[in-house]
């Protein structure tokens, strides 16, 4: 048989390709290691400054966590899900029809938020979640009149104001713990049916962002990132807390404003407005939230059109103007919020740790696979912009560049949210909305890894949930 020789310059060609697929592969994994080193710096400096002082009131710093390595019921179906993802799940992802892919990822992704959980039990895990001191459910007895509620509902976040809010519910809009009420009012009242329901909702966090990259446009980098969706070691503190539902609320307003902005829904006026509801309905969940406003333009921009804006504008406002006539000012309550923040333990927390602490915090939640993402995505941004705007030159084959700048506004948001100093801790959860967009960016890897890093996501995340109790 003949060898076929090929032309000097496609053999060039080939090789330099080859070089800059093995340097792009030993960034990532020096991205994923430098991103451990930052967290073990933070981990030191921390314990440190914890001993020390005591003025980060975290137990196991960065993290509000203890350390406590334990196992408990749903240890082998957290390992069962992980084994089972990390060896189908890209085969899967790539062959199942689409609606079946929606329905299969929401799914897994409720089985990893279960399976963790219950790895410190139902009632540690699950259903005395809410009910803490701090929580939600501790405020649920004194809604029985709605209305007076949220009209005096200011005039109990200040400390100094007698029978104060707890603080989970003094730190967000009534939206929040109106949710619960709601439950309660159905008879799903306690903190059985509370975690319950903020996994369920959690879980269908996934499933809307690959609704999202398909409306605009890309479906095969949805289908490569579902995994890494389902296997996000920020499932820990999805189950089950209230940032898991608040994150599933704005993940689905993003997509059906996606879906509205794209026209591939038969009303898309009708699906802008509800985009519109519950993306107002978020920002009436939780202040720090507005951020979101960051993608959601984006998304518009992606889609070149402003069509949707005033059916989306709309159902914001009916959201804002339903709360503003119940009794409740966003812009009073946010005001208060500030003051109460420094009336605890923000006042002690000190922003010189924290600003470079909670960025370490953020790697742990979406994991080393997505930092490895977040990297290619950062180099891809100046070529994905410059391509992006009016006249630009076309993306090459297979460059997801409506991926690339949704992910760096998501980045940009949390940036934002960090250098405000308003989110000193407990990151891990609060930060959930935004870094679930990020986790798309695991499709930027070369697919002969994939398998590699969703096996470190998942390692990551049963380390953190058996060898720490995580809090909130």
């Amino acid at each position: 048989m003949t060898d076929v020789k090929l032309p000097l310059r496609s053999r060039v060609d080939i090789r330099a390709l080859e070089d800059e697929t093995r340097t792009g592969r030993r960034r990532d994994v020096l991205a994923a290691a430098a991103a451990a080193v930052l967290f073990a710096v933070a981990a030191v400096v921390g314990t440190l400054i914890q001993r020390a002082d005591h003025s980060l009131y975290v137990d196991w710093a960065p993290l509000y966590a203890d350390w406590l390595p334990h196992v408990g019921p749903g240890t082998p179906a957290a390992l069962a899900v992980a084994a089972a993802v990390v060896v189908h799940g890209p085969r899967l992802a790539a062959r199942l029809p689409w609606r079946g892919l929606l329905g299969a990822v929401w799914a897994a992704a409720m089985a990893w938020i279960w399976s963790l959980a219950l790895v410190d039990g139902w009632q540690r895990g699950v259903a005395e979640r809410l009910t803490a001191r701090h929580e939600y459910l501790r405020g649920v007895d004194r809604f029985h009149d709605i209305g007076a509620a949220l009209r005096g509902f200011t005039g109990h976040i200040l400390l100094t104001q007698p029978d104060h809010w707890p603080a989970h519910i003094a730190g967000h809009p009534p939206g929040a713990v109106l949710t619960f009420v709601g439950l309660d009012r159905l008879g799903l009242g306690g903190g059985g049916w509370a975690g319950a329901f903020c996994v369920t909702v959690g879980g269908s966090a996934a499933a809307a962002v690959l609704v999202t990259l398909r409306a605009l446009g890309r479906e095969r980098a949805a289908r490569a990132a579902a995994p890494f969706l389902v296997l996000a070691p920020g499932a820990v503190w999805v189950g089950a807390s209230a940032d898991g539902y608040f994150t599933a609320v704005a993940a689905w307003g993003l997509a059906l404003l996606a879906l509205a902005a794209t026209r591939t829904v038969r009303a898309p006026g009708a699906v802008a407005f509800g985009a519109g509801l519950l993306l107002g309905l978020t920002v009436y969940l939780s202040y720090g939230l507005a951020l979101l406003a960051l993608p959601a333009v984006v998304v518009l921009l992606l889609a070149r059109t402003a069509r949707p804006l005033p059916f989306a504008l709309t159902g914001v406002a009916v959201v804002a103007g339903a709360f503003t006539l119940a009794g409740f000012q966003w812009w009073e309550g946010y005001s208060l919020l500030v003051e109460r923040y420094y009336q605890g333990v923000a006042a002690d927390r000190p922003y010189g740790y924290w600003v470079w602490a909670n960025p370490a915090v953020a790697t742990v939640a979406a994991g080393p696979a997505c930092v490895a993402g977040v990297r290619r995505m950062l180099s891809a941004v100046p070529d994905a912009v410059r391509r992006l705007r009016p006249g630009g030159p076309g993306a090459p084959g297979g460059v997801p560049d409506g991926l690339v700048v949704l992910a760096f506004a998501a980045l940009l948001a949390l940036v934002v949210a960090d250098l405000s100093g308003m989110s000193k801790a407990e990151t891990e959860r609060i930060w959930l909305p935004f870094i679930l967009w990020l986790l798309p960016t695991t499709a930027l890897l070369p697919a002969v890894d994939r398998r590699r890093w969703l096996l470190a996501q998942a390692c990551l995340a049963l380390l953190v949930n058996h060898l720490l109790l995580t809090g909130w």
